[in-house]
């Protein structure tokens, strides 16, 4: 039987600074918890590819990782959500659903995404918000909005950082396909950028992307190309991040100037969005295989983010370890891997990805999410998760939405695979956004 939380007592008539320090104190402590949690992940030692070390693996272990540790934390921030987020309690009893009613995490109600658009679901009053997250629909449409203040910030960045540093190696220079956070401001993508930015090890990072004066995006082409040449008369590693449109964008204008270059072994590229109708679309393969043509990057060195503006965590797709195919280099030898001790880790473990997984199938790539998160695949017919290959939403329940929401029903469709999921892409009937949108 799981744990009933209660949510705290708050009495009407108690004075507002003291239910606002009660509040302030409460969700403070959940976050610095939750901050040294994911600093931990942080230190497990990293290979000098991509993930973790597998002889790591076995004494990589938090009590998060556990069913019972995860539901306690859960059921203890929904609690903190239901007493101080006052539109996610009324949402939460218009379904005649409280903390006293909830014992497993997968109880806790959904907010769909649309909803942001129409009401504050934040725990931060209006004059502690600094920050303020849209989603990046068309210009017709009201965004979704994400409040921060500095605490909620810490939380976003150590997330951010330390799962993206599991699964792309930050050695040499870095190469961002978005404007900077002075011109994006409110974009969570360009955030993270900034975040993996300031923590990297390597030369003075670029900004390649403008935003024009409505706020869409460009790219300045010269400073791309002068940095890829750069980049290959060093023979430094470059990691490359944009949207899946703007490098379609790069990768148009060399294969227009009939430009090739062959980035130095070590070398990343970090692709996410889609296409929205801003540009012709690509098949994920044939993107990947446009990458590897013109800046010689082999597709197990191109890895694919997911996240979204409601959320303060992301998933990354990593080599399943299923399907394996022989390696023409080792004479058909192909050896199974050894079980994942980690099941819910994403990345690739020490090594490369072409020699660890023995030239895995591309459809087994899968997207994990970090693990103070947990995904499902939810039926809208019937609100429970779907059986393992089906195909329908994705729900998220990110631990490291202290000062928001917790638990967001996405309008993604995704086929449940094992502990992640293979995104298909958005749900008929829903609206386009993302921040390949704001691409020109």
């Amino acid at each position: 039987m799981g744990v009933i939380i209660r949510a705290p007592a708050v009495a009407e008539n108690q004075p507002e600074f003291e239910k606002q320090n009660r509040m302030t104190s409460e969700l403070s402590n959940f976050a610095a918890r939750l901050r040294e949690f994911i600093n931990s992940e942080g230190r497990v030692s990293r290979g000098p590819d991509l993930g973790i070390r597998i002889e790591d693996a076995d004494s990589y272990d938090s009590s998060l990782r556990t069913e019972a540790g995860f539901n306690s934390l859960a059921l203890e921030l929904f609690a903190l959500h239901f007493a101080h987020n006052a539109a996610y309690r009324r949402f939460c009893e218009s379904r005649c659903i409280s903390p006293q009613s909830v014992t497993r995490w997968s109880e806790i109600p959904a907010v769909p995404t649309a909803a942001f658009k129409e009401l504050e679901f934040t725990c931060l009053p209006v004059n502690e918000r600094s920050v303020v997250f849209h989603s990046s629909g068309t210009t017709e449409q009201r965004p979704s909005r994400h409040f921060h203040n500095a605490e909620s910030l810490a939380v976003y960045e150590a997330s951010s950082v330390t799962w993206f540093q599991h699964h792309i190696s930050c050695h040499g220079g870095l190469l961002i396909l978005t404007p900077p956070p002075a011109q994006s401001p409110h974009s969570s993508l360009v955030h993270m950028f900034e975040t993996v930015r300031r923590d990297f090890n390597g030369p003075t990072p670029a900004f390649a992307g403008r935003a024009n004066a409505d706020g869409q995006w460009a790219l300045d082409f010269d400073m791309c190309v002068a940095v890829l040449r750069g980049t290959c008369k060093s023979k430094q590693p470059l990691v490359m991040l944009g949207t899946a449109f703007s490098l379609v964008h790069l990768l148009d204008v060399l294969a227009g100037n009939q430009m090739r270059f062959e980035l130095p072994t070590g070398s990343r590229v970090m692709e996410t969005g889609g296409y929205k109708g801003r540009s012709r679309s690509l098949p994920k393969a044939e993107l990947h295989a446009l990458i590897t043509e013109r800046l010689g990057i082999p597709t197990s060195c191109i890895v694919c983010e997911y996240g979204m503006s409601e959320l303060s965590s992301q998933a990354y797709d990593s080599v399943g370890r299923r399907k394996l195919t022989p390696d023409p280099l080792q004479d058909g030898n192909c050896t199974a891997m050894p079980r994942d001790p980690l099941p819910s880790l994403g990345g690739v473990r020490g090594g490369s990805a072409e020699s660890a997984f023995c030239h895995s199938s591309p459809d087994t790539r899968h997207f994990h999410f970090a693990p103070w998160t947990r995904v499902q695949i939810i039926s809208p017919e019937t609100g429970r998760e779907v059986a393992e290959g089906e195909t329908s939403l994705v729900r998220v329940f990110d631990l490291a939405n202290v000062f928001s929401v917790m638990a967001i029903q996405a309008e993604d469709l995704a086929v449940r695979r094992g502990h992640g999921f293979e995104l298909i892409g958005r749900a008929a009937l829903a609206g386009p956004r993302g921040c390949s949108l704001m691409a020109v």
